[in-house]
C-alpha cells in the first residue's frame, strides 16, 4: 500500500466521522433527555483519534498472531475500563481466546477452452484460496459452469441453479445481489428485490462460497467488479497475498468448496469470450428470475501450495448491564473487527509504506464502536436491556452464530439483535 492509499482511507474515515458527528447532533436535538445525553458525547474528534492511534505505525496493521494484535487487545482492554464498563467475560478479564490457523497460498490455475490452454497470472489476473491442512491442494479439469449471481433466495422467488446437479463443477459468479429495476421507474432499484440499493447476505462473497460448498461444487470463482464489489482489485489481491485466518479446525471448512478463487471482470470476458461466449450478454440475462446454469464448454484446473500455522487470537467484550430487573437478562450485541492486513517487510520503501494500516477496514469501525459504548455510558439510566460491546477478528464476524455461541456466554435465546460496525455502516 503506497502512501496515497494510506491518505485516501484516512480522507475517508475522517468524511465518514464528520457525516455521523453531524447525524449525532441533529439527532439529539429531536430526542428526550434520556438520550440526549448519550448522543452529545459522539465527538468527530474523539471518533477521529482512536481511528488515527489503530491505523497508527505502531500497530502494524492489526494483524491476528503478531504483535499488532497484542498492542490492539490491550488499547480495547484500557479504553473499555476507561469508559467504567464491565468485563463481558465472567473472569473478568476482558478477553476471550480464539484458537485459529493462518493459511498462506501460493496459487495457480489455467484453463481450457476449444482446445486452447490458457495460463492465469497471480495476482494479476485471478487469486486462489483453499484453507485446508493439506499441500498441495489439485482440481484437475473441473467443468466451468456460469451460475449468474448464484444465489437462492425463495423469499424473493429467486433460484439461480434450478435443481441443477453441480458436484465437482467449478462454479463461476457475480459479485453482490442482482440490480433489478424498480418497474415503475427504471432509473432506481426495486426495492422489494434484495432490498434495492441495499447489500444483503445473498451479494456478499461469503454466502456464494458457502453455497458452491453446499452444493458439492469443487470451486468457485467471483468475478470481480469495483462498483458491484465496492472495493477495488487491489484490495482482493492485497488480501489474498498475506496470511489469511480461519477459526482452527482439523476438518475441511464448510464455508468453502475445496478452491476459493476470484478472477477479474476482463480475465472473466476472456475466458467466456473464448468458449464463444459474451459475459456481458450472459450478466444482463442473470437479471431474471428464468435465467438457468449456462456450460462454459470449458475446463479449469488449480494448484495451491498452502502453508499454515495455529495461533491463539483473543475477542475483546466488555458489557453495560441492562437497568430492568427482568429485561438485563436480554442481550443486545455490538461487534466490530479489529483486525487488519498486517505489516509486509518484503514490499519495499521503508516501514510506514510496507504497512496495510486499515483505517477505513476496520480502524473506522472500531473507533465506532468505542463511541458507541461511551454514548451508552454516558445515559443517566442504562437501557433495560444488556448492551454487549464486542471487538473480534473478521473470521469471527463471519463464522456468525458458530462461533459467537462460545465466545457469548449467554444463550442465544437471550440475544435481541447483533449489529456490526464497519465503515459503510457509519456512512450509511
Amino acid at each position: 500500500m503506497t502512501r496515497s492509499d494510506c491518505r485516501f482511507r484516512r480522507v475517508t474515515a475522517a468524511a465518514v466521522v464528520l457525516t455521523l458527528a453531524s447525524g449525532a447532533i441533529f439527532a439529539a436535538a429531536n430526542t428526550d433527555p434520556q438520550w440526549s445525553a448519550g448522543l452529545q458525547t459522539i465527538d468527530g474528534a474523539d471518533l477521529l483519534r482512536h481511528i488515527q492511534t489503530l491505523s497508527s505505525d505502531e500497530f502494524e496493521g492489526r494483524a491476528p498472531g503478531t504483535q499488532g494484535e497484542t498492542r490492539t487487545v490491550e488499547y480495547l482492554k484500557q479504553q473499555f475500563r476507561a469508559l467504567g464498563l464491565q468485563s463481558g467475560n465472567p473472569d473478568d478479564s476482558y478477553t476471550q481466546v480464539v484458537p485459529m490457523t493462518g493459511y498462506t497460498a501460493v496459487p495457480q490455475a489455467s484453463y481450457t477452452a476449444r482446445g486452447k490452454r490458457v495460463s492465469l497470472k497471480y495476482p494479476d489476473d485471478f487469486v486462489a484460496y483453499a484453507p485446508q491442512r493439506e499441500s498441495p491442494v489439485r482440481i484437475d479439469a473441473s467443468e466451468l459452469v456460469f451460475v449468474g449471481y448464484g444465489i437462492k433466495a425463495p423469499e424473493y422467488g429467486w433460484d439461480d441453479y434450478k435443481g441443477r446437479d453441480l458436484k465437482g463443477k467449478t462454479l463461476v459468479m457475480l459479485i453482490n445481489d442482482p440490480p433489478i429495476p424498480d418497474p415503475r421507474d427504471p432509473h432506481k432499484l426495486d426495492e422489494k428485490m434484495f432490498g434495492g440499493r441495499a447489500l444483503t447476505y445473498y451479494g456478499r462473497w461469503t454466502y456464494k462460497y458457502e453455497m458452491a460448498a453446499k452444493l458439492g461444487a469443487a470451486a468457485a470463482i467471483i468475478v470481480h467488479e469495483t462498483v458491484a464489489a465496492t472495493y477495488p482489485w487491489s484490495v482482493v489481491a492485497n488480501g489474498a497475498k498475506g496470511e489469511n485466518f480461519e477459526l482452527k479446525s482439523e476438518q475441511p471448512s464448510d464455508k468453502y468448496p475445496k478452491v476459493a478463487a476470484w478472477m477479474t471482470r476482463p480475465q472473466a470476458e476472456a475466458l467466456f469470450a473464448a468458449s464463444g461466449l459474451d459475459f456481458a450478454a450472459l450478466k444482463r440475462a442473470a437479471l431474471s428470475r428464468a435465467f438457468r446454469p449456462v456450460d462454459l464448454g470449458a475446463k479449469v484446473s488449480f494448484r495451491i501450495d498452502n502453508k499454515w500455522r495455529d495461533i491463539t487470537s483473543h475477542n475483546v467484550i466488555a458489557k453495560l448491564q441492562g437497568s430492568d430487573p427482568v429485561l438485563q437478562h436480554q442481550y443486545v450485541l455490538y461487534t466490530a473487527h479489529w483486525d487488519h492486513v498486517g505489516w509486509d517487510p518484503t514490499l519495499p520503501g521503508d516501514k510506514h509504506q510496507q504497512i496495510y494500516h486499515g483505517a477505513r477496514d476496520n480502524a473506522s469501525g472500531v473507533a465506532s464502536l468505542l463511541v458507541l459504548a461511551r454514548a451508552f455510558k454516558a445515559l443517566p439510566r442504562a437501557p433495560k436491556r444488556t448492551i454487549l460491546f464486542m471487538a473480534c477478528s473478521d473470521r469471527v464476524i463471519m463464522a456468525g452464530t458458530r462461533c459467537t455461541r462460545c465466545a457469548v456466554p449467554w444463550p442465544i435465546s437471550t440475544w435481541m439483535k447483533c449489529l456490526p460496525a464497519g465503515a459503510r455502516r457509519i456512512s450509511s
